[in-house]
């Protein structure tokens, strides 16, 4: 039983040897892509919205007011980069009900490059929202004596991102298989919706941790506000 799609080679020819990891990725990249240019192909403000225009927006919605319940500073550009996480997730899981196609999320190397662009998205958004020594500076408080135990906590939330989304479609796969050799003229049905069910809540996992890892870095490399200026003025 092969639990992960780097294990089925779909194209080796020697020099170049594509596993379905990466084929299943940009068939997901290509359906997103297709997905938004026929939703957006047609948008006009000045005619009254279709019922694509009023889904997108309903979805863009959700996904801001989401953002901004987590994240208090720079909520379109956190919602930007959360929410491409959270519809590549998203439809990785969600095609996984066609047959033949695994998740690229079951991959450990995409689960590890989903969560370094998330490690590498911390550092650049509190940079940018700070400045880099305001940033920086937040890694030898209280002393400097607590830098190397700084750096390791926040590796170390690259790292549970990446094992809890790993270790969750794995363990989805493993019961799917398990109750398909019990029963497999019933359980397939079942097993598609609790996957497409689990799917979405990883999804959404994900990205509201990233986005909550965002704002951290945001809000400590926000300087002081000043004594006699009211806080809100601040934000």
């Amino acid at each position: 039983m092969e639990l992960t799609p780097d294990a089925t080679i779909v194209l080796d020819l020697g020099w170049l040897r594509l596993n379905a990891t990466i084929v299943n990725t940009w068939i997901v990249m290509a359906v997103l892509t297709g997905l938004s240019w026929l939703v957006t192909r047609s948008l006009d403000p000045n005619k009254p919205p279709g019922r694509w225009r009023n889904a997108l927006e309903v979805l863009v919605q959700l996904i801001e007011g989401q953002i901004a319940d987590v994240a208090h500073r720079g909520v379109r550009p956190v919602m930007y980069f959360a929410g491409t996480l959270f519809l590549f997730i998203a439809a990785s899981n969600t095609l996984s009900v066609i047959p033949g196609f695994k998740s690229p999320t079951g991959s450990l190397s995409t689960t590890a490059a989903l969560t370094l662009a998330v490690l590498l998205a911390v550092p650049l958004f509190g940079v940018a929202h700070g400045g880099a020594r305001q940033y920086l500076h937040k890694f030898i408080e209280p002393s400097i004596l607590i830098l190397p135990f700084n750096v390791i906590g926040e590796l170390s939330k690259a790292v549970s991102l990446s094992i809890r989304l790993y270790g969750n479609v794995m363990s989805g796969a493993v019961i799917a298989a398990i109750l398909l050799g019990v029963a497999p003229f019933f359980f397939p049905v079942v097993m598609d919706l609790f996957g497409l069910l689990v799917g979405l809540i990883q999804a959404y996992i994900f990205a509201i941790l990233a986005a909550v890892y965002i704002s951290a870095a945001m809000a400590e490399s926000s300087p002081a506000p000043h004594p006699n200026k009211p806080m809100e003025d601040t934000l």
